[in-house]
């Protein structure tokens, strides 16, 4: 059954004002299979302010149907089923102009006469309006113009905030889902506005109201997430699901409410946000009272304006909210950047004076006296070594990654020189080695003299430094087992100034994707190094 929305409604506009008395309403749908109806609507017109511009007669309702102003047919909505042709549906909303000889101060009948061949059960009613023609056409147009300027910058967030995750070498989640959530915000204010772009026929219009509710829908579930993600939210997996099952419970109980639905889907995502944010508030994490003050502004703006301005408006709030976090969040990852650069010049350092110490310089040479007194050739190829390994440590002095084979030809050149210093044998083995592969300066370098240190020379034979690597879906390892009786059995918890070079190097290019480990063995000490490819 057709109902007006009002009942006896007084209306004031800034050049109209008029009134419509729902009590003269009559309508019937009939039992035929196009469903014919007829609705007469009194129009009481009081005053207009500006006799200047045409009256214009808005009317939004479902069906195919002709509009008559006291009797004189004013326009018409798509075709009505007759004499056998399929009706042609109308928009759900339409615009007259009433001819000034009509529009006259006083009582006016407006009469719909139409067919409805399509969502007869969903009961909704014909509305009318009265205000200047030329206002009824240039609302949607300053509606659009805002919108369409909120919806530009969104499109153009998402794709600089897709392109910043591509291009990122971190790859942060969260600066994926603030583009998600702003690609989805775009396309619910271009979904929601379409109507004012194209002739939507109202057997689509509870298809357009569907899409608005799911992208709603989503962006509740996701924005919750995104500052669940930014404040290191505990228990984030439950307290998702708890959203989740909220927002289907609102879907369930407003079924078929499609305003309402999208209405209370915001009102749940508000609430969750607000006590996210409060939460971060309480924790006293940076930016928690800016993002609640904003989430409580939003709840404020969505209360006193009209829903879907209110809606809006406040959807950008919370984005701005969202926008402000993630400069907080750039900003440490500056930080920690420079402070990253701080350490890598300090790491090149320690690595020019792992090879210009006193002491280490003292031995050697001391050893190369006695070299070149008793053999000389041999003496030779000390020096040579020893320029080689020199010549090797000041190239990748400033390197943060460098190829494997140049790090392996540093360890031989090292183990060449301590043979001579310390007159051991020792043995390199190698297996599986990936050429193309890069690591940090100077890691298997440090492992190896560590190896030489806290080994016990042999009685016979040699020390064995044997080097494997693997491959398996995203993690590389590199494996080097010092083959020989230890000086110690227990491991050093502390790792010692080498291990810290170890590990530091390994944070500097690779961040926490990397493993390291190093333990006795029985055939003496085993030291891994493991690299997770994120990507």
């Amino acid at each position: 059954m057709f109902t007006s929305c009002e009942h006896y409604t007084d209306y004031v506009k800034s050049d109209v004002t008029y009134y419509s008395d729902d009590d003269k309403l009559q309508n019937y749908l009939g039992k035929s299979e196009n469903s014919i109806f007829k609705v007469h609507i009194d129009a009481m017109l009081l005053k207009r302010a500006n006799t200047a511009e045409p009256l214009g007669l808005q009317v939004n309702g479902f069906g195919a149907f002709d509009v008559y102003w006291d009797g004189i047919l004013v326009g018409s909505n798509g075709k009505m089923a007759k004499n056998g042709q399929v009706e042609v549906p109308g928009t759900e909303m339409t615009y007259y102009q009433i001819p000034e000889n009509l529009a006259y101060i006083g009582k006016h009948v407006v009469t719909v006469i139409g067919t409805q061949s399509k969502w007869r059960e969903s009961h909704r009613g014909i509305n009318i309006k009265l205000e200047s023609f030329l206002s009824l056409h240039r609302a949607p147009l300053i509606t659009m113009s805002f919108m369409n300027l909120m919806a530009g910058a969104f499109l153009i967030a998402s794709i600089y905030y897709f392109f910043l995750y591509i291009n990122s070498t971190r790859e942060e989640i969260t600066v994926l889902l603030f583009g998600i959530i702003c690609l989805l915000f775009f396309f619910l204010l271009i979904v929601e506005y379409v109507k004012f772009y194209i002739d939507i026929p109202y057997t689509h219009y509870y298809a357009r109201l569907k899409i608005v509710g799911w992208l709603t829908f989503f962006v509740s579930m996701l924005i919750p997430l995104y500052f669940m993600l930014q404040f290191d939210f505990q228990k984030k997996r439950l307290f998702l699901l708890l959203v989740f099952v909220c927002l289907i419970v609102i879907y369930v109980i407003y079924y078929g409410h499609y305003d309402r639905t999208a209405i209370y889907f915001s009102y749940a995502m508000c609430l969750f946000s607000i006590i996210i944010a409060g939460n971060a508030a309480v924790r006293k994490i940076k930016g928690g009272l800016i993002v609640l003050a904003g989430l409580m502004a939003s709840v404020v703006v969505n209360y006193f304006l009209f829903f879907d301005f209110g809606l809006f408006i406040a959807f950008t709030i919370i984005v701005l909210s969202m926008l402000y976090l993630h400069t907080i969040r750039a900003q440490a990852i500056e930080e920690a950047h420079n402070t990253s650069l701080l350490l890598s010049s300090r790491l090149q350092l320690e690595l020019i004076k792992k090879n210009i110490q006193p002491h280490f310089l003292r031995n050697t040479l001391t050893s190369l006296i006695d070299w070149v007194e008793e053999s000389p050739q041999q003496g030779v190829v000390f020096i040579r070594a020893l320029a080689d390994e020199f010549d090797i440590m000041n190239s990748i002095a400033e390197e943060t990654l460098f190829p494997i084979r140049e790090e392996i030809s540093l360890c031989q050149k090292h183990l060449e020189v301590m043979s001579f210093r310390k007159e051991i044998c020792y043995d390199w083995d190698e297996k599986d080695i990936d050429e193309k592969e890069e690591i940090p300066p100077a890691i298997l370098h440090t492992i190896v003299e560590n190896g030489i240190t806290h080994s016990l020379p042999p009685t016979e034979g040699c020390i064995r430094f044997c080097l494997s690597f693997t491959k398996e879906k995203n993690i590389k390892s590199y494996s080097l087992l010092v083959i020989a009786k230890n000086r110690k059995t227990k491991k050093d918890k502390n790792g010692g100034t080498g291990f810290k070079y170890i590990k530091a190097r390994l944070n500097e290019s690779y961040g926490d994707n990397w493993q390291f480990d190093s333990v006795a063995v029985e055939e003496g000490w085993l030291t891994t190094i493991e690299i997770f490819d994120k990507k």
